[in-house]
């Protein structure tokens, strides 16, 4: 499903995004990290979609600029930007009655030219694609008819199909169970250590963003409150800073990673785990 993968250099300068009347990410400087998987926490409203937004040039810069590869993303025709970046973004909207498979197939578009038709290779993108997110079974049915979580992984199948070299995903485990939670968090570590795809997501659970990310990124109020790797970053003073959580930071008894045990007000006096 992968083509030979470059490096990228993604970044944002002194970047200020907002809707309205108001700023929500404020003079940010963030270098993505190439070939690694990167994960944004934070609290509700710190600015972490409007953050990957602005990575994906989905919203335009108030002021400071997003670049690939040296280049503004403003300067980018859109189909060059599709190629080398995608995005699952938090809420995506289909056409009414459209086919899973069709839908997966819309992730194919970037690759099509002029004189370009549909090949055996977008066959086998799409295939691949379908396989690795276990929605092979769904192609031949309307996306409407699909529960939650099933529309999720087909969008993410979409996703995957455009084969490209960075991959953004906005709260990619919305409405799956814990299960398909593991699974596709675990899809996406394969195609970072497989194919080297940087990945870029923002999740809630900070236990799993612990386990699966190389680089986290921690916000508070559109700013970037900290960041590095997991055990670098996520501790209890950082949580009770970022979340406003009391709680306590201890070894994952299966990846070793950072665990967050939130302490609540009926277990404030719970012992610590050693």
């Amino acid at each position: 499903m992968t083509h030979d993968l470059r490096a990228h250099d993604l970044r944002a300068q002194r970047l200020t995004l907002g809707y309205g009347g108001a700023d929500i990410v404020h003079d940010l400087d963030l270098v993505v990290p190439d070939g690694r998987i990167s994960v944004i926490v934070g609290a509700n409203g710190c600015g972490k979609s409007t953050l990957l937004r602005g990575l994906a040039r989905l919203l335009k810069p108030r002021s400071g600029t997003v670049s690939l590869d040296g280049r503004p993303l403003g300067d980018w025709r859109s189909t060059d930007v599709a190629r080398v970046l995608g995005l699952l973004p938090q809420s995506p909207v289909a056409p009414d009655g459209i086919s899973v498979g069709d839908l997966v197939g819309r992730g194919r578009y970037p690759h099509q030219g002029w004189f370009r038709r549909w090949t055996a290779e977008d066959d086998a993108a799409v295939a691949a694609a379908l396989e690795a997110t276990g929605t092979t079974d769904l192609a031949s049915r309307t996306l409407s008819e699909l529960s939650g979580g099933q529309r999720q992984r087909v969008w993410v199948a979409m996703t995957l199909a455009q084969d490209t070299d960075l991959v953004l995903l906005d709260e990619p485990t919305t409405f799956l169970d814990i299960s398909h939670q593991v699974e596709l968090l675990d899809l996406l570590t394969d195609l970072n250590r497989t194919h080297g795809k940087t990945i870029v997501m923002v999740l809630h659970d900070l236990n799993l963003a612990c386990r699966y990310a190389d680089h986290i990124v921690a916000m508070k109020s559109g700013r970037i409150a900290a960041e590095g790797t997991p055990s670098d970053v996520i501790t209890s003073e950082l949580v009770a800073d970022v979340f406003g959580l009391a709680c306590q930071v201890v070894p994952d008894p299966v990846s070793g990673t950072p665990m967050v045990v939130p302490c609540g007000r009926h277990h404030a006096a719970a012992p610590a785990v050693v």
